[in-house]
């Protein structure tokens, strides 16, 4: 296993031990650094981040609750894997939300937001010939997760949160080829448009075939799965 607590700084383990360890093990799931099927032994989490293995216990079962952690009788916690079917269906349900919240969004949004928007396709556009795929990544959800913020809807915003943790578990954007990158531009360069335009239906058409689009990158990996993601 690598090491969970990144270089970047988890911080002090100064709030509730046991939301504390949870909050650094998401995150280090989440960002590649425990990988789906891969066990999260008690005793190792709490040497190394320095605490018992009770809130590690409790941090686990906050994580289970979440659908990143799986655990079972005899074999202890693991990063959770998901079937095929089970990832299609998130992204299904993730297109639909996302959807609702650019219609919202078309609605709602400053013209201080869409600026931010336009802002975030030029670093986009400028990021795509210098292969920094991390930071790709990190400007694509900062582009959703403004679109989403403009809806004016938290319970919206919480259920995406739930449904894009899947897609980050497997690394999916790392899979894009040069040509699938520029067309994630190419639809928020579009969504955008249609937000200026305000034109709530068009807004959610594009984002629901958007985040389609990325099943069907991801859905290219099945006939041979990483690990964690279990073939048909």
């Amino acid at each position: 296993m690598q090491r969970l607590v990144s270089d970047a700084g988890d911080g002090p383990l100064v709030r509730n031990a046991a939301e504390a360890a949870a909050s650094v093990i998401r995150r280090a799931i989440l960002e590649g650094r425990a990988a789906p099927g891969e066990p999260l032994r008690e005793e190792h989490l709490a040497s190394e981040l320095g605490i018992s293995r009770t809130p590690i216990r409790e941090a686990l079962l906050i994580l289970q609750t979440e659908g990143i952690v799986d655990a079972a009788p005899k074999r202890g916690a693991v990063v959770r894997s998901y079937e095929p079917d089970e990832i299609a269906d998130l992204y299904e349900t993730r297109a639909v939300l996302e959807g609702h919240a650019a219609a919202r969004a078309a609605r709602h949004i400053t013209d201080a937001e869409l600026e931010l928007l336009r802002e975030s396709c030029a670093r986009y556009a400028s990021m795509l010939t210098d292969g920094d795929t991390v930071s790709l990544v990190q400007e694509n959800r900062r582009f959703h997760g403004r679109l989403v913020a403009a809806a004016r809807s938290q319970s919206t915003e919480r259920l995406i949160d739930a449904v894009t943790r899947v897609p980050l578990i497997y690394r999916s954007f790392h899979w894009y080829s040069p040509q699938e990158k520029e067309l994630g531009l190419y639809y928020h360069r579009r969504i955008l448009h249609a937000l200026e335009r305000r034109d709530a239906m068009r807004a959610a058409a594009l984002m629901q075939e958007h985040i389609r689009e990325a099943l069907d990158v991801l859905t290219k990996q099945f006939d041979s799965p990483p690990p964690g993601v279990r073939s048909r």
